[in-house]
């Protein structure tokens, strides 16, 4: 199964989510689930931001080797499930071929609870980029369970 994250500029939020899915998934002995990210207005082989980089060491992630992607047609067509950070992400992804298996990740994560979107740290100090740290560390926590479990992705 491939997974993929998705926020604006691919260097702060889905970077982070996508490197906290693999820690999650390597704790849990996962196999067979790919995950990734990219961004709704990305440039191809941007770092993860500087504050993102830094959380990320805070919590024994590495996103010193991220290197961002534009979401793509090409993209959104070989991923199985698509986990937007905003109302716009999920937008952008189904305009690109991705209905029915696109999601804010916050509803996904609560089997349809709720439906926040995860704040953008971009451009803000390191207690932003930890709050949106914590969102994202507990969103992913419950996508990569319900992954795991199989519920439907409906």
């Amino acid at each position: 199964m491939n997974v993929l994250f998705v926020c604006t500029g691919n260097t702060c939020r889905s970077p982070f989510a996508e490197a906290r899915a693999r820690q999650i998934a390597a704790e849990r002995g996962m196999t067979g689930v790919v995950f990734s990210s990219a961004g709704t207005v990305a440039f191809g082989g941007a770092a993860a931001s500087e504050g993102s980089v830094l959380v990320g060491i805070e919590r024994g992630l590495d996103l010193a080797s991220h290197s961002s992607q534009p979401l793509t047609r090409e993209l959104v067509s070989n991923t199985d499930l698509i986990l937007g950070l905003a109302e716009s992400h999920v937008a952008a992804a189904i305009e690109m071929g991705g209905a029915g298996k696109t999601f804010l990740l916050d509803d996904y994560a609560s089997l349809g609870k709720s439906s926040n979107a995860v704040p953008d740290p971009f451009g803000g100090d390191l207690a932003g980029y930890r709050d949106s740290a914590d969102d994202i560390d507990r969103l992913v926590a419950l996508a990569v369970e319900r992954i795991a479990s199989a519920k439907p992705l409906s």
